[in-house]
């Protein structure tokens, strides 16, 4: 009987409370739905938002980043969950930037005759997964979160049942994905079986010394399969294929969700079975992160200078692309701590730009999903002379490019861009720097190309007189069919669009004015 009882692992609830508020709200919200009545519906979207309020606001007892709980009794110091700093850093761009998505959403949800239930409840057990993932600290637990993040997303991006590009989206989506997990779980076997072990600090240390030659080829090949897994819910190149199409055919409060929130869960998965759990190969997944970085920046960015204004949808696949491309700067710390000699320090920059990029990103997906209520087809023409017709809304999406592409007044870009170009430096890596600076550039010209279309006036010639003329009549007759419907684009089913593009407007302001707030986290080791 003892020894059954000495099993039995103790549970810390406030350590793994951001999760489990989340999706306790979830299952609230789906049992709400079926007594709420049709009309009342748009309560289930506040209960939603106000579950992801609590649960971020239950980070700030963690702050100390001191609690382990899922420990083994056997050794106490080996746990499946850890809320250290870097734990509690994602948890909180994963609930913030899903508070944002939820604020998106709510205009999204009646525009498009989007079941409320359903919606929030894939939402909010997403948003679930997300924030449990981070503070993963075995292999397994770390497979369960990203599913769970994963998989209702799938379901998100083909809720528009009616829109033909939104069901071809989800079924692509669905997919690469299934396979890139199939390539990840056999690669996380491989390890096992190499080690004996899915906590990550034991297989590091089995790692270290693997007493047989063929022993050492599988756990190769079980790192570098477990790293492709990763890669493709990161979006690097060339398990990026699938992010254009989803993300038109998604409604575009999921995609700002995937460009975020999905990036922060690749990301912060990649990070701790790179760094926590295979340092002794940071010689196999070093320079393999490094090309994928230099490829992922350079495809993304050259595919978002070539597409046309006029094309439909083009404004949301310039954002598409443009995520692959920063994707590949988020990738560059963690290949230089493949090279450096304090792993756990150089990915303080991947998470201080993570954090830049989730606030300014969400507010120019934000800004996308206003235009797009009076101009359907979302082309980068349709944002011609937007400053004269709503000026706020221009002057806050040149403000998100701006800061996307590191320019003034979007300090926080520039800073944070720095921060990545420095941290390949000091690793070595002067190639991998070389190729993002010219990216950078190449980038500037088709942020500032956007951001100048919103200043132009409307009779300005520039992609033709054919063009502005067929575009002005788009954008009245959008505004027309608003109207029509009772409420017109400034009215009040617009006012949780509007505060998500103000809150993130705020944020990056500040953040700018106040880049330490961030950047302090690359002059640190978070794990």
């Amino acid at each position: 009987m003892s020894s059954v009882t000495s099993l039995v692992q103790s549970v810390d609830w406030l350590a793994v409370a951001p999760p489990t508020i989340t999706a306790v709200v979830a299952l609230a919200v789906l049992v709400a739905d079926l007594f709420v009545p049709g009309h009342r519906k748009p309560v289930l979207g506040w209960c939603a938002i106000g579950g992801l309020a609590l649960a971020a606001l239950s980070l700030l007892p963690l702050v100390a980043g001191d609690r382990r709980t899922f420990c083994l009794t056997t050794d106490p110091g080996v746990c499946s969950y850890a809320a250290d700093h870097f734990a509690v850093v994602i948890q909180f761009l994963v609930l913030a930037g899903a508070l944002l998505t939820a604020l998106l959403s709510v205009t999204a949800i009646e525009d498009h005759r989007l079941p409320a239930g359903e919606f929030w409840f894939l939402l909010l057990s997403s948003a679930a997964g997300a924030a449990l993932l981070p503070a993963s600290r075995d292999l397994a637990t770390l497979v369960i979160a990203l599913e769970v993040a994963s998989l209702p997303a799938f379901a998100l991006v083909g809720l528009k049942r009616a829109n033909r590009l939104s069901s071809e989206a989800a079924l692509k989506f669905f997919l690469s994905s299934v396979a890139a997990t199939a390539v990840m779980l056999l690669g996380v076997s491989f390890v096992y079986a190499a080690t004996g072990s899915l906590h990550l600090s034991r297989v590091a240390d089995a790692l270290t010394h693997l007493p047989d030659p063929q022993l050492a080829t599988l756990a190769t090949a079980g790192v570098a399969l477990t790293l492709v897994g990763f890669a493709f819910k990161t979006a690097a190149v060339p398990f990026h294929f699938w992010v254009p199409d989803t993300y038109v055919g998604a409604p575009l409060p999921v995609a700002a969700y995937l460009s975020v929130v999905g990036k922060a869960v690749g990301f912060s998965g990649l990070i701790l079975v790179a760094v926590q759990g295979f340092p002794p190969y940071a010689n196999v997944w070093g320079p393999a992160v490094a090309v994928l970085a230099a490829l992922t920046m350079t495809v993304g960015n050259v595919a978002a200078l070539r597409q046309a204004p006029d094309r439909a949808h083009s404004a949301v696949r310039l954002l598409a692309w443009s995520s692959v491309g920063q994707a590949g700067y988020l990738l560059v710390p963690i290949a230089a701590a493949g090279y450096a000699d304090d792993a756990a320090h150089a990915i303080g920059s991947t998470v201080a730009y993570a954090l830049m990029y989730a606030a300014v990103n969400l507010g120019a997906f934000g800004v996308a999903a206003l235009v797009a209520r009076t101009s359907p087809a979302n082309r980068v023409s349709d944002y011609r002379g937007l400053y004269a017709r709503r000026p706020l809304a221009a002057l806050a999406l040149g403000f998100f490019l701006l800061c996307l592409a590191g320019l003034p007044p979007g300090i926080i870009g520039l800073f944070a861009k720095v921060t990545v170009f420095s941290a390949a430096v000091d690793a070595g890596l002067a190639w991998l720097a070389v190729v993002m600076a010219v990216n950078v550039v190449i980038a500037l010209y088709y942020y500032l190309q956007w951001t100048a279309v919103l200043f132009r006036t409307a009779e300005e010639p520039a992609e033709g007189a054919a063009g502005t003329g067929a575009e002005t009549g788009a954008d009245t007759a959008g505004t027309g069919a608003g109207t029509a419907g009772g409420v017109t684009v400034a009215g009040t089913r617009t006012v949780p669009l509007t505060a998500a593009i103000a809150l993130a407007a705020v944020l990056g302001i500040v953040l700018s004015g106040a880049p330490q707030l961030v950047l302090r986290f690359a002059s640190g080791a978070l794990l």
